[in-house]
């Protein structure tokens, strides 16, 4: 039995990991701090005319996760232990002196604000942070978004990494690719991998003792970070051209070579049968 402290956020997405971890077999969460979302992205945008697109997009983004997620969050017995602190006080030394005392096996940090020193030092090689991106071809904010601004899904993915003082730049211990149809929008293609995230983290922790260190991937020039001040009216309208002009279809005709030119790294110890 592996018990973990889970450090996330407060939208439907983030109630849904905790809650789903909570059930697994050999899974104890002893306690989730759940910071509140009131300077979350989506809060900032208005549906001003010079913020339209954007302001439509994550409307659409809140709707697709209740389709996907809301019907289990409500009636899902909750297991998690959540405890509710504002936005950006995880770091306080009140709650980092809670964590260290309830001296949990794993941390696992989901959507939670920037990790300091202080945490980090006092679990070190047992804090997984999960980056929702492929690293480091991707790093920063929205990197799963990015990657279809560019017409290039092959670098969608999730990233399970010790977590260190950089931006998305720690020793990756696995990773993942969505499931991707030609059918599919983008809110869809997220929040189904999303669940795959969830499912994966639920396995990698399982067998948390039986991890491969695994060759990391070389950092280039080529790689990219992203702010959120690059999330512009122009780059959502990019995207939306993008699924329209039969960027899916291309991929999906030529997956595996596309993807195999972006290598990735699979842990042996959660592979599928």
């Amino acid at each position: 039995m592996k018990r973990i402290v889970v450090l996330t956020s407060s939208e439907l997405r983030h109630t849904f990991f905790r809650k789903y971890l909570a059930l697994q077999n050999g899974v104890e969460v002893v306690a989730s701090f759940c910071e509140s979302g009131e300077k979350n992205l989506a809060n900032k945008i208005t549906n001003s005319e010079s913020e339209k697109l954007r302001h439509q997009h994550l409307q659409a983004r809140s709707q697709v996760e209740k389709d996907f997620f809301e019907l289990f969050c409500t009636y899902a017995k909750d297991e998690s232990n959540p405890i509710s602190i504002a936005k950006g006080t995880i770091n306080d030394p009140v709650t980092v002196e809670k964590i260290i005392t309830l001296n949990p096996d794993v941390i696992v940090s989901y959507g939670s604000s920037i990790i300091k020193p202080a945490l980090i030092d006092a679990f070190r090689d047992r804090f997984i942070n999960i980056h929702l991106g492929l690293s480091p071809y991707y790093r920063g904010s929205g990197t799963n978004f990015w990657p279809f601004v560019n017409n290039a899904p092959e670098f969608c993915g999730v990233t399970f990494m010790k977590i260190d003082v950089g931006i998305d730049t720690g020793e990756v211990l696995h990773q993942i690719r969505p499931r991707v149809f030609a059918t599919d929008s983008f809110h869809v293609i997220c929040n189904r991998l999303l669940i795959d995230m969830t499912s994966e983290m639920a396995l990698l922790l399982q067998k948390f003792d039986e991890l491969t260190p695994a060759t990391q991937l070389e950092k280039s020039e080529k790689d990219l970070y992203y702010k959120n001040s690059d999330f512009t009216e122009s780059s959502v309208q990019q995207l939306y051209n993008n699924f329209e002009s039969g960027m899916l279809e291309d991929y999906i005709a030529n997956k595996t070579t596309r993807d195999k030119a972006v290598p990735i790294i699979e842990n042996a110890a959660l592979a599928h049968d």
